[in-house]
């Protein structure tokens, strides 16, 4: 390309006209990747996902504090999903499904370091507890 190309960031079609190149990104008649209805809902589901938990622990209705961490931990991961779908723009459409098959990698890598971790911590803490041998008796 010379310096003087003033074409460049364009391709010509067959008639000769210039149009813009892609890059790959075909828009294939999607939807633009944010409507104000798309945030309005994502918005709307984030604040219900976010209260029902505020009022499981603020009224105590479950008067189990297990079930509602789980209750609670369950929320979470809703409204993970909600903002994935709804700011973050991810579903297998985008990107090839790239986009999701990278998630996915990232969700397996991310539970296999914490249960590795919590199973070498759970380890550790019994086999090498101090005062453990304290109370055994002794021979």
């Amino acid at each position: 390309m010379s310096a003087h190309d003033t074409t460049a960031g364009h391709a010509h079609d067959d008639t000769g006209a210039l149009s813009p190149v892609h890059h790959g990104h075909e828009d294939h008649g999607a939807e633009p990747h944010g409507s104000l209805r798309g945030y309005l809902i994502g918005f709307g589901l984030s604040v219900v996902l976010t209260a029902i938990p505020f009022w499981l622990v603020m009224t105590g209705v479950l008067g189990n504090a297990t079930a509602t961490a789980l209750a609670i931990m369950g929320f979470a991961a809703v409204q993970i999903v909600v903002h994935m779908i709804y700011f973050l723009h991810m579903n297998f459409r985008s990107e090839g499904g790239w986009t999701m098959l990278a998630l996915v990698f990232t969700l397996i890598l991310v539970v296999i370091t914490l249960a590795g971790s919590l199973w070498v911590m759970y380890h550790l803490n019994t086999n090498m507890m101090p005062g453990a041998y304290e109370s055994r008796p002794m021979p």
